[in-house]
């Protein structure tokens, strides 16, 4: 608070004796204080005093305070104090004054008149005094002379005062005069500001009052829109949205709480009330109409698609709705319950059209693959099932299937085998099951995303209502255009759908940005397609009933759409990677079929092994795998990594129960096809696989090799294996020969048992046995016969090199050489 100077009448200081910090200030009203201390209250006491000793003429009294407060402070002089030791005495004496020329002459004259001025400063000092006592003297004779002079100069003085006084009295004459002039322009001076303020005031209470007349008046064309406006036009829709905006803008006028108060405006609330109330009701009632009809096209909309596998669009709908769009806004924010009970209408009639809609698509598409249905139709303006009519040497993958002749015993597999899974027909089937699965999420894709864009649009379910004043007040802003109604009224029903359809609805399609649903839109897709998740796994069951293999196909399909999915938060990526697992699901169940059925597998014994029918059939699963997988390849690997764990432990097994084909030939074989699909397939995963079977399959070749020759010179290899026992017994080599069991003689009867016919004979005998162990599939008998060779010349030159050893200078050798044993095996193996 604060007040003027003059209008302080007093200054209580309580007690001008007694120290204490309490003082009173007495205006119009007494206020009474405290300071903090004694020193804060003097000073500001002291300094009261001076401002009004400068400033005011009538003085406020100061009662009950210390005269010493009330003092002008008189700076010390200091003529008084005594020059030190080297002080500057003109500094200290500031009343020093030089003598003046005259004044100079006169003191020379002076001190010349006296010789012993210089000299005899005494004596000149008396001089002085005696010649200052003559001019006292002198001084009051003259003055005693003039007495008259001095009389009349007394009354001078006495005039002088009374014309002084007489001059004073007339001044505060004056001055009381121009005191009362004063008060009287200080009370106008007040006058003149209360009459600012009331003025000021005025002006602003109007401008309130007009502003608050403006924010609050809807014009009369806006009521009338609002109560007989005509929905069912775009003119009469662009008119009543107008309208709503002056009513929204109205009820949400910036007023001042106070305001409120007034019966004016409550009255006009009250109006505004009723004309919300009203206008809400009659746009739900048309806009609960509109969804009902349209939920009621089912007949026309099904006709009009049926036998297309196509999903009918819903364009026209949404494109009827569109210029509601801003009312719905409208709605949302003055009638929220209005609103849920329209949004579950929607709901409610539109599910029923999808999910029949839906259920006809899928159910159109199982008589596809069974092969009830047109298939012709599959797609407009597009050949895509040709593939039905392939045949020939190709598979469904487009490459070669690079399988070998196939034993007609091998076909005796389990049902459940991937070995009935590779005929041409299958392949066919399965890729109209890869063409149908793909037309299928294709068309779901569009219309579920063209219905979850209308619906965020149209109920505006990503915007917040509390901002629809800023939304009304941007309407022209371009990136707002989307609310899709018609700024111009001019425009006619064709002209506003070619200009705001395309720009409006399927512009947010075709953007690239990504948008992160919030749990409300998702809530309400389920709430349209309450069976789409349902359907679609029926649809997967009776398609992984059909054939295990077109897990496959769905799994890339599927997968592909979850990726390539714009809208990762949607609710048909949601479902699509619900559906994903329910499908990956179904492949690991595939996978362990096969390796179940892989584990069952029984080949016939009467007829020799050859290559198992799971080995067999890996292969066309590897073909047609690696072009079905073109992503998701952790899967496929996976899978690759069980079935041939399986597969290396089942040829085992299988060469094990065999008992036509030996053990060591039905491992070789089948670990050489095993190896040579792991190698084709270039699989980095299946690289430890590959080199265990490259290396399972040059064991079994090596153990085969050493079983089958055995001993072709039987007595010739049992003769030095005495030999090689003797010498290990301790018998020195050259020693040997003069053993009776062992002589030389002994050696020539061995081996003129083993002639070059008898040795041809028996490798003959061999080849032939390998013949009918090898099966003709893998084609491994000259590889077989030149590992036989191989191992003959080996034995044979050991047999040479234990002669030289222990029969020395002896002359003996074999009957045949090793370019005889060399032409025998090639002589065979041409002549077969």
């Amino acid at each position: 608070m604060s007040w003027l100077l003059r209008e302080l009448k007093y200054i209580d200081g309580k007690d001008a004796n007694k120290e204490t910090a309490e003082f009173d200030l007495h205006f119009e009203k007494v206020y009474r204080w405290m300071a903090s201390s004694m020193t804060e209250k003097d000073s500001f006491i002291t300094c009261i005093w001076k401002l009004s000793r400068r400033y005011l003429i009538q003085k406020p009294d100061f009662i009950n305070v210390s005269k010493t407060l009330m003092e002008e402070v008189v700076r010390p002089s200091d003529q008084g104090q005594i020059p030190q030791d080297g002080d500057d005495i003109s500094v200290i004496d500031e009343d020093y004054q030089a003598l003046s020329t005259k004044e100079e002459s006169d003191l020379e004259l002076l001190m010349s008149e006296c010789q012993a001025a210089i000299s005899n400063a005494e004596s000149f000092a008396e001089q002085l005094s005696k010649q200052l006592s003559v001019l006292d003297g002198a001084n009051i004779h003259s003055i005693m002379g003039s007495e008259d002079q001095v009389l009349n100069l007394m009354r001078l003085l006495d005039d002088g005062i009374q014309q002084a006084e007489h001059i004073e009295n007339r001044l505060n004459c004056y001055d009381s005069t121009l005191q009362n002039v004063k008060e009287q322009m200080e009370v106008m001076k007040d006058k003149d500001t209360l009459m600012t303020i009331r003025n000021k005031n005025h002006q602003q209470l109007l401008e309130e009052l007009d502003n608050l007349i403006t924010r609050l008046d809807l014009d009369d064309q806006s009521i009338k829109n609002l109560l007989d406006g005509d929905l069912s036009k775009p003119g009469g829709i662009y008119d009543c949205t107008q309208a709503a905006h002056a009513l929204q803008r109205c009820v949400n006028a910036d007023i001042h709480p106070a305001l409120l108060k007034m019966g004016a405006v409550e009255e006009q609330q009250k109006r505004f009330s009723k004309l919300t109330a009203s206008f809400a009701k009659s746009l739900a009632r048309h806009l609960n109409n509109l969804f009902i009809h349209q939920g009621n096209e089912i007949g026309e909309t099904l006709s009009r698609y049926a036998g297309d596998l196509k999903l009918p669009p819903h364009h026209s709908s949404h494109r009827d709705l569109t210029p509601y769009a801003e009312l719905m806004l409208w709605l949302k924010t003055s009638d929220r319950r209005s609103f849920d009970e329209l949004t579950k209408v929607y709901t409610n009639n539109l599910s029923k059209l999808y999910t029949k809609e839906i259920q006809d698509f899928l159910e159109l598409a199982r008589q596809l693959l069974l092969g009830k249905g047109d298939k012709t139709r599959l797609d407009t303006g597009s050949d895509l099932l040709n593939i039905a009519k392939v045949s020939g040497s190709t598979n469904s993958l487009g490459r070669p299937l690079e399988s070998r002749g196939r034993s007609p015993s091998m076909q005796s597999v389990d049902s459940v085998s991937i070995s009935h899974h590779g005929s041409d027909s299958d392949l066919a089937v399965r890729q109209l099951f890869d063409q149908v699965l793909d037309k299928v999420l294709s068309e779901m894709e569009p219309v579920c995303l063209a219905e979850q864009d209308f619906c965020m649009r149209f109920f505006h379910l990503m915007s917040d209502t509390a901002d629809f004043k800023e939304q009304i007040q941007s309407n022209d802003d371009s990136a707002n255009s989307d609310i899709w109604m018609p700024r111009k009224p001019a425009l006619t029903v064709e002209e506003y759908f070619v200009e705001n359809l395309g720009a409006g609805l399927y512009r947010r399609r075709a953007s690239v940005q990504m948008r992160q649903l919030n749990e409300e839109v998702r809530q309400m897709m389920s709430e349209l397609f309450p069976s789409l998740e349902r359907d679609l796994e029926s649809f997967i069951v009776v398609a992984d009933k059909l054939d295990g293999f077109y897990s496959m196909y769905m799994l890339v399909r599927m997968g592909q759409h979850v990726i390539n999915a714009q809208d990762t938060g949607s609710f048909l990526s949601v479902t699509f990677a619900s559906s994903l697992v329910k499908i990956k699901r179904n492949f690991d169940k595939f996978i362990n079929n096969q390796m179940r059925s892989i584990e069952e597998t029984k080949v016939s014994k009467k007829n020799k092994c050859g290559i198992i029918s799971f080995v067999r059939s890996f292969e066309d699963f590897a073909n047609q795998a690696e072009v079905i997988f073109r992503s998701r390849r952790t899967d496929l690997d996976k899978a690759y990594m069980k079935l041939v764990n399986c597969i290396f432990s089942q040829i085992q097994r299988v060469a094990a129960e065999h008992q036509k084909t030996p053990r060591e030939v039905i491992m070789m074989e089948n670990y050489h096809r095993l190896f040579s699909i792991l190698s084709h397939l270039k699989n980095s995963c299946l690289e430890n696989d590959r080199k265990a079977a490259k290396t399972k399959y040059q064991e079994c070749l090596a153990a085969y090799t050493t079983t089958m020759l055995g001993r072709p010179l039987e007595k010739l290899h049992t003769f030095f294996e005495g030999v090689e026992g003797r010498v290990a017994s301790g018998v020195k080599p050259e020693e040997v020969g003069f053993q009776l069991a062992f002589s030389k003689q002994e050696l020539r009867k061995v081996i003129k048992e083993y002639p070059i016919k008898e040795v041809k004979k028996g490798l003959e005998h061999m080849y032939k046995k390998v013949e009918k162990h090898l099966s003709e599939e893998e084609n491994l008998l000259q590889v077989v016969w030149l590992s036989s060779q191989d191992e003959f010349i080996k034995q044979c030159e050991h047999y040479k090199y234990l002669i030289n050893k222990c029969y020395p200078d002896s002359g003996i050798c074999l009957e045949f050489s090793i370019d005889d044993v060399l032409k025998y095996f090639s002589d065979i193996a041409q002549s077969h």
